[in-house]
C-alpha cells in the first residue's frame, strides 16, 4: 500500500464514494454495512439468518463498525448487525453517527501524527 493509500484509509477519506451512495439515497447513513459481494456469498452459505440484516438499507457505518467487528467475523458482525435492526431509532442513530466521527476523528490524528 502506498503512503497516500494508508493515509486515505486511515483518515476513512476512502469512504467518498459510499457518501455520494448516501446522498443519492441508495445508502443510509447508519445501518448494516454491506459486504463485498464475494465475501457476502460465501459468509450467506455460511452463517444463519445473514439476510436478516438486509431489512434496513446498508449503511455508511453501523453498530459493527463502531465496535471495529469487521466481515472477518461474521458471527460477531451479525450479532451488531441484528442487534441496531432490532434497535434503530433517530436517537440510536446519532449516537452511532457520534461514535463513529469521534473515532474517525482519533484516527485521523495518529495518522497525521505517523
Amino acid at each position: 500500500m502506498t503512503r497516500v493509500g494508508r493515509l486515505l484509509r486511515q483518515t476513512h477519506l476512502d469512504e467518498i464514494p459510499q457518501l455520494w451512495a448516501v446522498l443519492k439515497g441508495d445508502m443510509s447513513a447508519v445501518g448494516p454495512r454491506p459486504e463485498r459481494p464475494e465475501l457476502d456469498s460465501d459468509i450467506e452459505t455460511g452463517v444463519v439468518d445473514w439476510q436478516k440484516r438486509w431489512f434496513v438499507k446498508p449503511g455508511l457505518t453501523g453498530l459493527a463498525q463502531v465496535n471495529d467487528v469487521t466481515g472477518a467475523e461474521p458471527e460477531m458482525k451479525l450479532r451488531y448487525d441484528l442487534q441496531y435492526v432490532k434497535q434503530q431509532s433517530f436517537t440510536f442513530d446519532m449516537k452511532l453517527v457520534i461514535r463513529q466521527v469521534w473515532k474517525v476523528g482519533v484516527d485521523a490524528a495518529c495518522a497525521v501524527l505517523e
